[in-house]
């Protein structure tokens, strides 16, 4: 194995255990990200690129896009339920 071989799996355990331990839902998004785009490298490097630009554009594109909405609205939600419980 190369070592960037081995540095990619090694990143890919270290994304994958950090996304469930971390308490901070934003930060799981951003490393969730992060593993889309290293788990397209290793579809490239494997010479698969219709895997390679599947992953790309769902794992680290949309499925982010959606997530990061997701979050955004329940953010949205939980500040008007905070407002309406002050006034």
């Amino acid at each position: 194995m190369d070592i960037i071989e081995i540095a990619l799996l090694g990143l890919v355990v270290v994304c994958g255990i950090t996304t469930c331990v971390s308490k901070n839902m934003m930060v799981s998004l951003i490393i969730f990200m992060a593993y889309g785009v290293i788990m397209s490298i290793i579809w490239a490097l494997l010479e698969a690129p219709d895997l390679a630009v599947t992953e790309a554009a769902v794992g680290a594109g949309i499925s982010s896009i959606l997530l990061f909405l997701a979050l955004r609205r329940i953010y949205l939600i939980r500040r008007e339920a905070a407002a309406d419980e002050n006034r």
